[in-house]
C-alpha cells in the first residue's frame, strides 16, 4: 500500500493538518515539527502526489495531443517536442492517434474533454473548428498543430506549407526539370493543399516550360507512395515526368523503392524526387531524399507553452506561430 499522509502524521506524532503545512507552508511551522515530520518522510518513504494535489484544486496536469498520422515520424518528433516542454511544467502528454479517420477523431476529442485535460494540441483531420469552441466553452484551451489557423479563432502552430512547395518545385526547376508531378492526398488535408498551392506558384511563376501533374494518393504512407510510383512506371516512358514532389516523406520514400525496385529509371539521372518534412529516415534512404524540413520538435515545444499560457489566462488573443521551411538538398536531386 502506498504510504499515505496520515502515516507520515502518526510517525511523526503530529496532525494532518501539520504535515500539510510542512509540505506546502514550512514557514508556518515549528522547526521541530518541520524535522520530526521530514524525519518521517525519509523513514516511511513517502512520495507527495502533486498530481492528485493539482486535481483536487482543480488544475489538471495533462494535456491532450491529438495527431492525424502516428506513424508518421515527422509527428513523433512533433509529440517529442511537446513532451519536453511539459517535463519542465510538470504535465503529462495524453496521446491519440486519429489515423485520419474523422470519427476517431472525434472520440479522442470526447475522451479529452471527459478527462477535462488542462489543454489540447490537435492535428486535424478535418475542419474541427465548431468542436474546439465547444471545447473552450468548457475550459479547455485549444491550439492546432502543423495547421495554420486561417480564420484566427485558435492559436497555431505551424510551417508555412505554401512557403515549402514553392521552395521544392523552384529548386527542381532549378537543376533542370521541366515535368514535374505534385504526389499527395487525400486532400481533405489541409497541409497537402497548401503544398500543393507552393508547387503551382513555382510552376506558374516559371512560364509555360514547366508542367505540373498531379498523381492523388489515398493516404501519406510508403504503402500509397509505392503503389502510385507503380501507376506512373506503367505508362508510356514518354509520359513519365523528370521529378517529382511528394507531399511527405513517406510518400517519397514509397516512390523512391518503387523506382529503384523497377530500376527502368535511375534517380536522379531520369527522375528527381523531393519530399517534406525531413525525417529522420530521409538521409539513411537508398539514395539520400531530398526534403523540406520542418522544424518539428520546435514546432511541439512551442504549441505546448502557448496552450499552457491560454489555459492560465482563457481571454489572451489567439496567435500564429509559422516557422519558415528550409530547403534539404541530398542525392536524390541534386544527384
Amino acid at each position: 500500500m502506498p504510504v499515505r499522509i496520515r502515516d507520515v502524521a502518526e510517525r511523526a506524532g503530529v496532525s494532518v493538518g501539520t504535515v500539510s503545512n510542512v509540505l506546502n507552508r514550512p514557514d508556518e511551522v515549528s522547526s521541530e515539527s518541520v524535522e520530526r515530520v521530514t524525519r518521517a518522510i525519509k523513514e516511511l518513504g513517502y512520495i507527495r502526489n502533486d498530481a492528485a494535489r493539482k486535481l483536487r484544486a482543480g488544475v489538471s496536469t495533462t494535456v491532450g495531443f491529438v495527431v492525424l498520422d502516428g506513424q508518421n515520424p515527422f509527428y513523433n518528433d512533433v509529440v517529442r517536442g511537446a513532451e519536453d516542454e511539459a517535463t519542465r511544467h510538470g504535465i503529462a502528454i495524453l496521446y491519440g492517434n486519429t489515423d485520419e479517420d474523422v470519427s476517431r477523431e472525434r472520440m479522442y476529442l470526447d475522451l479529452f474533454q471527459e478527462q477535462q485535460v488542462r489543454g489540447l494540441l490537435i492535428a486535424p483531420y478535418g475542419d474541427v473548428t465548431a468542436r474546439l469552441q465547444r471545447l473552450r466553452a468548457s475550459g479547455i484551451a485549444a491550439v492546432l498543430v502543423d495547421r495554420f489557423s486561417g480564420d484566427g479563432r485558435f492559436s497555431s502552430v505551424s510551417v508555412d506549407s505554401v512557403a515549402g512547395g514553392r521552395l521544392a518545385v523552384d529548386h527542381l526547376i532549378e537543376t533542370g526539370r521541366r515535368r514535374i508531378a505534385f504526389v499527395g492526398g487525400p486532400f481533405d488535408i489541409r497541409q497537402v493543399n497548401d503544398r500543393l498551392a507552393g508547387a503551382r506558384a513555382a510552376a506558374e511563376n516559371a512560364g509555360a516550360q514547366v508542367d505540373l501533374d498531379v498523381i492523388a494518393t489515398e493516404a501519406m504512407t510508403v504503402d500509397e507512395g509505392a503503389a502510385a510510383g507503380a501507376r506512373l512506371l506503367a505508362r508510356p516512358r514518354r509520359d513519365w515526368p523528370d521529378a517529382l514532389f511528394a507531399a511527405n516523406d513517406l510518400l517519397a520514400l514509397g516512390l523512391l523503392q518503387a523506382l529503384v525496385v523497377d530500376g527502368r529509371a535511375s534517380v536522379p539521372g531520369d527522375i528527381a524526387i523531393i519530399g517534406f518534412d525531413d525525417i529522420p529516415f530521409a538521409a539513411a534512404a537508398a539514395v539520400p531524399l531530398s526534403s523540406i524540413r520542418q522544424p518539428s520538435r520546435m514546432i511541439g515545444r512551442t504549441a505546448l507553452r502557448i496552450v499552457l499560457e491560454e489555459a492560465d489566462d482563457p481571454d489572451s488573443i489567439p496567435r500564429q506561430t509559422v516557422f519558415p521551411p528550409e530547403l534539404i538538398v541530398r542525392a536524390s536531386t541534386a544527384g
